[in-house]
């Protein structure tokens, strides 16, 4: 079932070929600053997510492996994507409170030992470090594209 999206203004929206299920959270200091606190978001693959309105979207290369997102109209922040090689090259994770619909349950949260020490989030799901995500994205930059 299709799900979509946009920015605080309405200008950047986006269509998701399928309605997410899970939703990730990224304590790195680089998402902190982009969002201005946790990063809650959504994994879709690329061809998963078209773009209907984009005219106010600008991207920003923030690291070799990553673009971000943003519409400059309203400022809000929309989606992260993997630019690096492997399998997963242009998957977005897309911020969860740019859904107009859906309520993606917390599945894992990743940067876990940057988290800040005055909130914590409940439930059980899966809690990944820095280094432990660095290596999994060097195991992916290996795989060949399929």
């Amino acid at each position: 079932m299709p799900t979509t999206g946009s920015c605080l203004c309405g200008a950047a929206t986006f269509t998701l070929s399928q309605t997410p299920k899970h939703m990730g959270a990224c304590h790195c200091g680089q998402c902190r600053k982009w969002s201005g606190g946790v990063l809650l978001s959504v994994e879709i693959p690329a061809d998963a997510m078209t773009i209907t309105a984009g005219e106010t979207i600008k991207t920003y290369k923030s690291s070799d492996w990553g673009e971000r997102a943003f519409c400059n109209a309203c400022g809000s922040s929309l989606y992260f994507r993997l630019t690096a090689t492997g399998p997963m090259h242009g998957t977005y994770y897309i911020s969860a409170g740019t859904l107009d619909e859906g309520d993606p349950m917390l599945h894992e949260e990743l940067f876990i030992d940057e988290k800040p020490a005055g909130y914590a989030l409940d439930g059980q799901h899966k809690k990944i470090t820095g280094p432990e995500f660095f290596a999994m994205m060097e195991e992916e930059a290996t795989k060949p594209q399929s």
